[in-house]
């Protein structure tokens, strides 16, 4: 999905300037960029370039981030390549949380040296989160080759990887797994349907509503049939409210679980040597796509190491590494047509059919976490 160019190749192959540090050329005057604090620099570029980015953030030698589950996208292959490159401290804070706690947690520890540093937040969340003015503009070097609908126009947040919504089923307890939203309401299914978390705090249970939404005669313009989906498994008796963790999948707590497909893929491995034998299926009626954000505190306590720790997963290998996790790259367009890809773990990738995804608009996003904000207690865990 694409490759991280250091700096504007449109720029460069027109005039060969040297943009990263400021300097003129191209037979006509351009302004400087004007080099201040990594507390405020919206490019590694103002904070100096990079080499003057990484000496900041290994002075402050610490990052903090927050709701990074090591199995999740790899970012446990992530923050130990972080650590072993640049030899910061990665302090990773409340692991089990959701984007709602994420940017709970922000306004409350304002101010506070053990404040987060950087978020990861679904796209919903994230625009919520830009609305507050609650993050720092900051443009990685590869800003330029990220889609349009992959980052925030005004810089506060760009997307890092993403999957699909899937259906996971262990085969050992499961007669015939399901492989559709609307396989999941059948009897046989009883008690067995459960939801990687809930949809009005975490990224990946909204995600499950507008697929169920889509399988259902909804739109990105209108979630609600997702939201009387669940209302109806939950009828019926199908819903299950464990948490489809792995340990609870190798106890038969949560046979059947609807979340990202790079959190079921990597199931297969994590349950590898138990009774559980994990099947993964993309639901044909409900296909739906996201990608995750990533995002700076605008009041993070380690504002270069929050900075560097963006360009990390924006470059090659931090891209390369969440293919580790099953999960896509949003610059893994460009880095296959550009030889950086990391082709054999991108072969592991279940094939879409129908094309490439499309995605819901900031303002469909928007209108649609409102509406499950508003109606998904009462509709379901009323």
């Amino acid at each position: 999905m694409v490759v991280l160019p250091r700096t504007r190749a449109a720029a460069l192959a027109a005039c060969l300037c040297v943009a990263v540090l400021g300097l003129g050329g191209c037979g006509g005057e351009s302004e400087p960029v004007r080099v201040v604090s990594p507390a405020v620099a919206g490019s590694a570029a103002e904070a100096g370039g990079m080499d003057a980015l990484i000496k900041a953030a290994k002075k402050e030698g610490t990052l903090h981030t927050t709701t990074l589950l090591r199995h999740w996208a790899n970012y446990g292959g992530l923050m130990d390549g972080f650590e072993k490159k640049y030899g910061i401290e990665i302090v990773n804070s409340n692991p089990f949380g959701s984007s709602r706690e994420e940017i709970d947690d922000i306004k409350r520890s304002r101010g506070k040296a053990t404040a987060p540093d950087v978020l990861d937040l679904g796209d919903a969340f994230a625009q919520s989160a830009a609305r507050e003015g609650l993050l720092a503009p900051y443009r990685v070097a590869a800003w330029d080759s990220i889609p349009q609908n992959q980052k925030d126009p005004g810089g506060a947040w760009f997307n890092s990887y993403g999957g699909y919504v899937s259906i996971g089923c262990d085969q050992s307890r499961v007669e015939v797994c399901p492989v559709s939203f609307a396989d999941l309401l059948k009897p046989a299914y009883r008690g067995m349907v459960a939801l990687n978390g809930n949809p009005t705090t975490a990224g990946s249970a909204f995600a499950g509503v507008y697929a169920a939404a889509l399988a259902n005669g909804g739109s990105f313009d209108d979630i609600q049939p997702g939201i009387d989906f669940f209302a109806k498994l939950d009828d019926v008796g199908n819903y299950n409210r464990g948490n489809p963790n792995p340990e609870a999948i190798a106890r038969g707590e949560t046979p059947i679980s609807i979340e990202w497909d790079f959190l079921n893929l990597r199931h297969v491995d994590e349950l590898r040597g138990t009774d559980v034998r994990w099947k993964v299926s993309i639901p044909f009626d409900g296909s739906f796509s996201q990608y995750y954000a990533q995002a700076v505190n605008k009041y993070a306590p380690h504002p270069a190491a929050a900075r560097l720790w963006q360009e990390y997963l924006a470059g090659t290998d931090g891209q390369n590494l969440r293919l580790g996790g099953y999960a896509r790259p949003v610059l893994m367009d460009v880095m296959a047509k550009d030889g950086t890809l990391d082709e054999e773990k991108a072969a592991r990738l279940p094939t879409i059919e129908g094309g490439p995804p499309t995605f819901p608009t900031a303002a469909q996003l928007a209108k649609a976490l409102r509406v499950v904000e508003a109606n998904w207690t009462e509709a379901v865990d009323g």
